[in-house]
Order: C-alpha cells, then structure tokens, then sequence
C-alpha cells in the first residue's frame, strides 16, 4: 500500500456533499523549473476530488492557484476525500455524476474505473509525458496502450534512515551494497545499538522491505510477472528475496525489542526509535515519508538524522521502489485537457516542491526547486531512477496486498516471527494470491 501521508478518515459520504466541501485557497509559488507553465484560452469550470488534504491540500491549492493565473477564464474547485476518495469515487461514476478530474493513488483502482469505461484517455498529454517523465514511470499509466493516468506526487520507497550519532560512534558510513550493508549491522550491534527498528506490527512495512529485495535480485520482469501473478510465490525467485530478507529479521538481537517487541511496534513508532539521541535502533527501513513521522523529534536532518538509499543487491543499480497519486480524467473538455497538460509539466510541480512535503517523478523539475537537501536527494532519485517499479502490493488485489490480518501483510509477519521457515512462507503466499486472483 502506499503510505506517503498519515492517514486521516473521512467520513463516506456522496459526491455532490464533499464538493460543497471544496479547499481552502493556498498562495501561489514559483520555483526553478525548466520550462514556463503552459497558457491556453480556455474557459469553464473544473472539479476535482483527491486524497490531499490539510498542508498538501493547501499545497495542490498552490499549484492550482498556478494554473488559474495563466487561465484566469477556468475556475477550478478541488474537493478532499482524503483516504475515502475509493468510495466517494466510485459511489460518483455509479450514480454518473463523477467530477471532471480525480487524483488517485492505487493502480488497480485507476484499471477499475478503467474497466467499467469511466476514465477517458490522456493521449491528448502523451508528448508531455514522455517529455518529462521516464519510460517506467509513463508505462505506469499506460491501459491498453493508451495513456490515462500519471504520476503527480509521488514516494520514493527505497530509502533507509538513520541516527548519525549511532553510525558515528560505531564507526560506520552509509553503504552502497547489501554486503556492506549486513557488515555495518554487525558492528552497530557490536557498539551497544540495535541495527534495525521494525514496524512489523504494520504489515505492510514488511512489504515494501519484501519488495525492494525482490525487484533488485529478480529484477524488472520477474517483478511484473510476480505483480501479475504470471508466476507463482512459490518461483525460486520469491524464496531467493525471503532468504535475503531473513538476513535482516533473523538476528533477534540486533532488532530493537527483538521479534516481538517489532511485532508490537508500528510504523511511527519504529521510526521513534531512530530519531531519538540516545538512539533505541540505528535504522529504519522506509519510504521518504519518514520524517514525517517523527515530527516532534528534536533530532535535526543531516546532523541529527540521514538517509541513504537502499542498498544494491547484485548488478542491479539505481533501482527505485516507489508510490504515488495519479491523475485521471473523467470528463474531457478543454479545461481539462489544458489543466492535466499543466499538471505534467515542470512548473506545476516545482510549485508543490518549493513548499515542501512533496517529491515529483517529473526528470525537467530542477533539483534547486527542493527546499532542503535530503527532499532533494530522495525526491531526484525518482526521477533519476534507472529502474523503477511501483509498489507490487499496491499493484495486487487488495484482499492480498493491502489488507491487515490477512494476505501478504500477515504471512510477512508471520515470517518475521519465523524467519527460517522459507518454503512454507512461499506457499502461504501462493494460496493467499491463487484465492485472490480468482
């Protein structure tokens, strides 16, 4: 699942209510970009619904606000389902009154509405796109050869977090490969500091740690296969990446509160005990959110807290695991094609980035648009990545990839209770996505 954002439920309700409940204005900003926002006379009205809300709210308000001064004859209103957008969404196309454009963060509920002949298509964008996005990242939002989606925020997922008093009393530095990477939890171990914080009480920590072994060792086209269920959890391939992953919860003494206490920890609290001085644990293994669970920490970023991205296994280089809210397209009017042309564009984008809080998939977003240097590092990486894959959970039903107590969510628990029964965990997940897939 993507969890690029603290979850904040709303309450269902239907469409026509939530867009009376339309955001709050925000100032615009300019940032550093590389081209200069699009300009077109259009004219009309715009709705749309998305899960930002509260300072991201206010932030997209911003890029609106972008957009509006360039097309001062569209008037655009944005309405926050926050994590109900599923509902609220498709309550809308069910009773044919859909908003004009959504911004969405599962996949599998774009190819819904896809399925059901709700979307239209964003062809009208394909230059655009290509322009400014890598091939992994279009293919994202690509149905039927036919683009009807793309990345507008998004979440670098391959990154690892840490306490750099920790690494500096043991005397290690940031690794490039998994060899060094196990190497430096020896000796974090060795200097009185757990190597590792788990949020295992949160399943899905668990796989997105699964999926960022596996697409670098199976690599690109075992990972769509696996996504796809083309091949079985039970492939070589799937028991290679868990045996690799067992490297990390087999030690029970280098976890911080062992098996069961990462067992009984969650997300926000696995990363608690790495943004504290004296460090609980040295690391956490998350996406570029973390630091937005931890903020009442009184540790400071690069002197108090770092980050590195997650180490290369093999060959495999420049490898990115990552999320992201996508826009779609209900209706298709002039306004609409000239605000998601707007939206896939540099300027668009370095708007939210200047503010904060936000990485982008757009390669022509200068990194100068970032306010500091660790935004800067995770979100370019995104942009930047040789090899990118959306997170495979999202991908999957979510009776299988995103359901607590059940699915992959609760057999990578039950791995990390028992982390050297391999063979019955690749079975567990089989029968798990055979029923899913049905």
């Amino acid at each position: 699942m993507s969890r690029q954002r603290p979850i904040r439920p709303i309450a269902a309700i239907g469409l026509a209510s939530v867009i009376a409940l339309a955001g709050c204005g925000g100032d615009s900003d300019k940032a550093a970009t590389t081209t200069a926002a699009p300009a077109s006379n259009v004219s009309g009205s715009l709705t749309i619904v998305g899960v930002w809300t509260g300072d991201e709210q206010k932030s997209f308000q911003a890029v609106l606000d972008g957009f509006t001064a360039k097309n001062p004859k569209v008037e655009v209103k944005y309405t926050s389902a926050g994590d109900n957008v599923s509902t609220v969404l498709g309550t809308a196309v069910q009773g044919g009154s859909p908003p004009d454009l959504a911004s969405i963060a599962q996949p599998g509920l774009i190819k819904d509405f896809h399925a059901k002949h709700a979307l239209k298509p964003l062809d009208f964008a394909d230059a655009d796109v290509s322009a400014n996005y890598s091939t992994d990242i279009a293919k994202l939002g690509t149905i039927g050869g036919k683009l009807y989606s793309f990345v507008f925020k998004a979440a670098n997922k391959s990154t690892v977090w840490y306490n750099v008093a920790a690494f500096k009393s043991a005397g290690v530095k940031p690794p490039a490969d998994w060899g060094t990477f196990l190497a430096n939890a020896k000796t974090l171990k060795a200097s009185g500091v757990p190597a590792y914080s788990l949020g295992g009480a949160d399943g899905w920590t668990l796989t997105d740690l699964f999926e960022n072994v596996y697409l670098r060792q199976a690599g690109a086209q075992k990972y769509d296969a696996l996504t796809d269920h083309e091949i079985k959890w039970t492939d070589a391939s799937v028991k290679t990446a868990l045996r690799t992953m067992a490297d990390v919860l087999g030690d029970t003494q280098n976890i911080a509160g062992g098996k069961a206490g990462a067992l009984q920890t969650d997300f926000p609290g696995s990363v608690a005990k790495v943004f504290v001085n004296p460090a609980k644990a040295a690391q956490v293994i998350e996406g570029d959110f973390v630091p937005g669970a931890a903020a009442k920490t009184k540790l400071e970023p690069k002197t108090g807290y770092d980050v590195f991205p997650f180490p290369s296994i093999g060959a495999a280089k420049n490898v990115v695991v990552g999320g992201g809210d996508s826009i779609v397209m209900f209706k298709d009017k002039p306004a609409a094609r000239a605000l998601v042309k707007y939206l896939a564009s540099p300027t668009a984008a370095g708007i939210w980035a200047k503010r904060g809080g936000y990485s982008s998939a757009n390669k022509n977003l200068l990194p100068s648009a970032y306010p500091d240097e660790i935004t800067r590092t995770t979100a370019t990486a995104i942009a930047k990545a040789g090899t990118f894959r959306f997170d495979l959970s999202d991908l999957e039903p979510a009776s299988f990839g995103g359901t607590p107590g059940q699915g992959e969510w609760k057999i990578l628990q039950d791995f990390l209770s028992n982390p050297g029964d391999v063979d019955a965990t690749a079975s567990a997940l089989e029968q798990a996505a055979a029923k899913a897939f049905k």
